[in-house]
């Protein structure tokens, strides 16, 4: 039998954005996420960001609190993926290679934050790290800005181990399974006359796609690849979550779901397409304000297809995806 200490050790760092977990933790989550220079470009940022963080958190943090407390006092997203975590960590180390894999996360704006994951792994003696982000879709303000504090939070520890990167996965077989299994089990027994998907994607302001980035590009091959799977519903994009007065990527989700219901649609299919965990973005921007405006607008079914989560199908896509990720290095 093989000593474990002798065996390879491998720290995997769920990336994701995080979310605060009580009502007193969302201003200063807010502030943390408005302090991301990556996320939020303004001009003198050094001088400008953190004014502008605190500012805009206060001003912001009184309705966003109303939100957390109708979804239960906080946001799931650290549960979820810590379930996320220790299924992915079994499912490591139940696979042959003689690795001794050590699944931690790494959450950008609340905790458990990225350093903490890195601290742990400098504790276990990691010889070689996988970024593995819960993001399917490539944006420098998500992928982008949360692999960069990996690094930078790694340089800051001193752990010098090689870090292998899985920068994103749209159009993965098993990821596009996953979420096709998601949409199946939400409408069966539904007739499909007058259905129509609606894949709703987290926005982004529309110059990141101006200067290159891939995201919009890759949800649309995430959906055409996920709408194979169910010939003869129509489906569409949208985007969700706008904020500020940049242009941002459109159609927006609410605009779209009121153009679906004028043109007849009875049933709207939203698959939160982005999102791999709940959060208040699925909680209550969609199963709360959404489905109040689709209702109103004359949508007669509202179904929302529940996000992956612990999905064991989607747990097995992120193993193959680090032990790709290992073959390649």
């Amino acid at each position: 039998m093989t000593n474990i200490s002798a065996r390879q050790k491998t720290g995997v760092v769920l990336l994701n954005m995080g979310g605060p977990d009580t009502l007193s933790a969302v201003r200063p989550f807010l502030a943390n996420l408005f302090s991301d220079k990556e996320l939020i470009r303004l001009p003198a940022a050094c001088v400008t960001q953190p004014i502008f963080a605190w500012l805009v958190s206060g001003f912001r943090a009184r309705h966003v609190r109303e939100y957390y407390a109708e979804i239960g006092g906080g946001s799931p997203i650290a549960r979820i993926t810590e379930r996320q975590a220790r299924a992915l960590e079994t499912a490591l180390n139940g696979a042959p290679g003689g690795r001794d894999f050590r699944v931690h996360v790494g959450m950008r704006y609340w905790h458990p934050l990225t350093k903490h994951a890195v601290l742990q792994m400098k504790d276990d003696g990691v010889t070689e790290v996988v970024a593995l982000p819960l993001y399917p879709h490539y944006c420098a303000a998500t992928t982008g800005s949360s692999i960069n504090d990996l690094k930078r939070r790694l340089r800051w520890a001193g752990l010098s181990a090689p870090l292998r990167e899985v920068r994103s996965y749209p159009d993965n077989p098993g990821y596009v399974a996953a979420v096709g299994g998601k949409i199946t089990e939400a409408i069966k027994g539904i007739p499909t006359e007058g259905m129509h998907l609606l894949f709703s994607a987290h926005g982004v302001p529309r110059y990141f796609i101006d200067e290159g980035d891939p995201y919009e590009a890759e949800i649309q091959r995430c959906v055409a690849a996920v709408g194979t799977w169910f010939p003869g519903i129509p489906r569409s994009i949208s985007y969700q979550s706008r904020a500020g007065r940049a242009v941002w990527l459109g159609p927006d989700t609410v605009d779209e779901t009121k153009r679906l219901a004028a043109s007849g649609v009875k049933t709207l299919v939203v698959v939160p397409v982005s999102f791999v965990s709940e959060h208040i973005e699925t909680l209550h921007e969609l199963d709360i304000r959404l489905r109040a405006d689709a209702l109103a607008a004359g949508i007669e079914r509202f179904v929302r297809v529940p996000t992956l989560d612990d999905d064991p199908a989607f747990v097995a896509t992120l193993r193959d995806l680090v032990l790709r990720k290992l073959q390649e290095g």
